[in-house]
């Protein structure tokens, strides 16, 4: 059990920290690019990404990553004596409230409204500029979580390595 339970903290990492370098370069560049375009023409990218991105490989990792942590957090508490199980637990309260939660109670519906939006329209215009406020902002903190997630499963690698 001891190097699949390695093995799957190893991956949550690698996971949580791809997920953190998307989310990073879309909130420092890829959205004040689109937001630097003409409303129509940023929320037609931004409409032709989120359709992407579902059919993407990143769908797979981001929640494969969901479901690695939560087994860690199982794991944690079955475990709790174990020197890698409060970093098992950060990592996973981290990254599946902080990233896979959040996104589906705040940028989701957030894509939603985007998706319905008419792209020349004033009042696409209009949601285009709270989109790009408000989902930039969710996203920063997905970030933020699933970087602290990847330094948690390290964290406990690093538990392991010392015991």
């Amino acid at each position: 059990m001891e190097p699949a339970l390695t093995g799957l903290t190893w991956i949550s990492a690698l996971g949580a920290a791809l997920i953190a370098g998307v989310f990073f370069a879309f909130s420092t560049f890829v959205m004040p690019a689109l937001g630097a375009r003409p409303p129509a023409e940023g929320i037609a990218a931004m409409q032709e990404i989120n359709i992407v991105v579902v059919r993407s490989g990143f769908i797979a990792v981001f929640l494969a990553t969901a479901a690695t942590s939560a087994i860690l957090a199982l794991f944690a508490i079955l475990r709790w004596d174990d020197p890698r199980a409060v970093y098992w637990l950060a990592g996973a309260l981290l990254y599946v409230v902080g990233t896979f939660l959040l996104t589906m109670v705040c940028n989701v519906p957030l894509n939603d409204q985007i998706a319905a939006a008419n792209p020349t329209s004033a009042d696409g215009a209009s949601l285009w500029s709270r989109y790009l406020r408000d989902w930039t902002f969710w996203n920063s903190v997905r970030a933020a979580a699933s970087l602290a997630a990847t330094a948690a499963f390290i964290l406990a690698i690093r538990a392991e390595a010392a015991a």
